[in-house]
């Protein structure tokens, strides 16, 4: 069976794996039909993503389509299209009995710890699996970006005439843009691309916006925004430490810090920063089972157009002599989706 495989960092090969094989109790065999590229796949072929692992075949962002289901299943049956939740915790640890599989003390992540979706078939548990009958394969792999989003918007959970500023116009960043304005906050976005500033004024209507150029006038601009207050929320989706360590200064008094970007350097600030404000800071990891539905909703009924998000699309064959390309916010690309199978 054919597979994509990155060997090592920015290595990809084409690679001949095993057929799964029929599913077993509580299985289901799925064909991938779309993935959607993230910064987790971008980070691991760079080598600057902590949770991965080579060699693996990547994807994540799926959407998929159920060929058949092992004993016990009734969620899913074949021919459903369906999106994935891609987070196989363990059911038993301190976080999977809260209701926290997403940061499953032994959690594998499809495509990142064990091989994912960038293949022609593959099995996995069917409760990992998300149904719908009005979405197109290419929405339902957009669906696991969003809910990083969702989770990272809810972490921080600003609240109506808060002022929430958003770092990193990336997919994550935008991700969490979608939820944040569904809140009544008023949103600031920053970034250091100014294209992709345009875009959040262009798509989503947002009325202020900050280009980060790191000469300091970023600071004043935060004040004049908030009328002196700084943010009451403020959400990190860069993935860089510096920005991460700075992103501190941006907090209004009591406010809360979320950090959704994972980077693999040092993240370091005063302690005065932090305590002085009397700071709340979080980590955003992954999703819940319930953000899935909630945005396959979302999504349906109109209230979140993904349209606009997708720039870039290749094709299976076509995916190792491009991706290095898709991994560069200068050629334009928001996000770039592979077509697996028609």
């Amino acid at each position: 069976m054919k597979a994509i495989q990155l060997q090592e960092p920015k290595r990809f090969e084409y690679v001949d794996i095993d057929e799964p094989g029929d599913p077993g109790p509580g299985q289901a065999l799925v064909r991938t039909h779309r993935m959607g590229i993230c910064g987790t796949d971008i980070s691991g072929y760079l080598g600057k993503m902590p949770f991965f692992s080579y060699p693996r075949v990547p994807g994540h962002e799926l959407g998929v389509e159920v060929v058949a289901v092992g004993n016990g299943v009734t969620n899913v049956k074949p021919g459903d299209r369906c999106s994935v939740e891609p987070y196989m915790n363990c059911g038993t640890c301190y976080a999977c009995r809260k209701g926290n599989g997403n940061c499953c003390e032994k959690l594998n992540v499809i495509g990142v710890m064990v091989d994912g979706g960038l293949c022609e078939r593959f099995t996995i548990r069917a409760e990992k699996l998300h149904p719908s009958a009005k979405l197109n394969m290419e929405q339902l792999a957009l669906v696991e970006t969003l809910a990083i989003g969702c989770h990272a918007n809810d972490r921080g959970n600003p609240g109506t005439g808060d002022h929430a500023l958003i770092i990193g116009a990336g997919p994550i960043g935008l991700a969490t843009l979608e939820f944040a304005r569904l809140t009544g906050a008023s949103i600031t976005v920053m970034d250091m691309n100014p294209d992709r500033l345009d875009f959040c004024r262009r798509t989503y209507n947002i009325d202020h916006t900050i280009q980060f150029k790191g000469d300091g006038s970023e600071a004043d601009q935060v004040l004049d925004i908030t009328s002196g207050d700084k943010y009451a929320v403020v959400t990190d989706a860069t993935g860089s430490n510096k920005s991460m360590s700075s992103a501190l200064s941006y907090v209004a008094h009591t406010g809360s810090l979320v950090y959704v970007g994972i980077t693999t350097q040092e993240v370091s600030f005063l302690h005065p920063t932090l305590h002085k404000p009397e700071i709340t800071l979080k980590a955003s990891r992954n999703a819940l089972p319930s953000d899935f539905g909630r945005i396959i909703g979302l999504i349906e009924d109109g209230t979140i157009d993904t349209d606009p998000w997708v720039t870039h699309r290749t094709n299976f064959d076509s995916v190792v002599a491009d991706f290095d390309t898709l991994t560069k916010p200068e050629t334009g690309v928001i996000k770039a989706v592979i077509e697996v199978a028609n």
